[in-house]
């Protein structure tokens, strides 16, 4: 799809994204019904990717001991490969590698297509809870921001070969409406969605909101979801983290 095309495209909350994302300080009303998105100026690119590379650089410098602690706690329960990377869709459709600190232990091969990861899936670890209670696992990402492959704040970046459920089976993730538009974009260590949408949200909430951060996104709001996303993450409380 065409960036004109995407420029197009309505973008309407649904399923109490509204609620959601005026938690967050973003006014999902405004702008949204006029088929164009607000223009982000090249003042505010700039000023996105500089923050990028100063947090992220100061952030893999800061965290070292940290990581040292990980990797030793990851090595030690089950002597697999303390990172685990995957290949992940970027800006523009681009696949990149994204790293994390494994927490599960490695997928069998006859487990059929990716679905989204639940917390209470078997096959993670006992520090992998505590890591993903935390986001801890994501801290290897650090690197890719700092790289350009991801930002700070973005859509989730997703699976080349992610699938949803449906009624009548799997769909590929490509085919839900919004998949496009997020992908003008770099994919996020945090954002709108993660931090305002439950873990166990359908792809299609998560898209819309997803989709509402690009047209709406600020240096400022970026800025907001990053002090908002250090917050959770100190007090353990991601969205849909513990329920059933």
């Amino acid at each position: 799809m065409s960036h004109s095309a995407l420029a197009h495209q309505t973008v309407e909350p649904v399923d109490g994204a509204a609620a959601d994302v005026g938690a967050a300080g973003l006014d999902p009303a405004a702008n949204t019904s006029s088929g164009r998105p607000e223009i982000v100026t090249q003042h505010e690119s700039v000023a996105k990717r500089a923050l990028d590379m100063v947090l992220a650089g100061g952030g893999l410098l800061v965290s070292a001991p940290v990581w040292l602690v990980l990797a030793a706690a990851v090595k030690l329960e089950d002597g697999g490969p303390v990172f685990y990377g995957q290949e992940r869709v970027g800006r523009g459709g681009r696949c990149f590698k994204s790293w994390k600190f494994r927490s599960m232990r490695p997928r069998e091969s006859n487990e059929g297509p990716l679905l989204q990861a639940n917390l209470e899936e078997h096959r993670i670890t006992r520090i992998g809870r505590l890591m993903r209670a935390t986001a801890l696992d994501e801290m290897p990402q650090l690197w890719n921001i700092f790289v350009g492959d991801m930002s700070f704040v973005g859509p989730r970046a997703i699976l080349p070969e992610e699938v949803v459920g449906g009624g009548e089976g799997t769909v590929s993730v490509t085919e839900v409406e919004g998949y496009s538009e997020r992908y003008s974009i770099r994919p996020g260590l945090t954002g709108l969605s993660q931090v305002t949408l439950a873990r166990d949200a359908t792809h299609r909430h998560k898209f819309r909101v997803d989709c509402l951060y690009v047209r709406r996104r600020t240096f400022w709001l970026d800025v907001k979801l990053i002090a908002q996303s250090v917050w959770v993450s100190l007090r353990g409380a991601w969205p849909g983290i513990g329920k059933g």
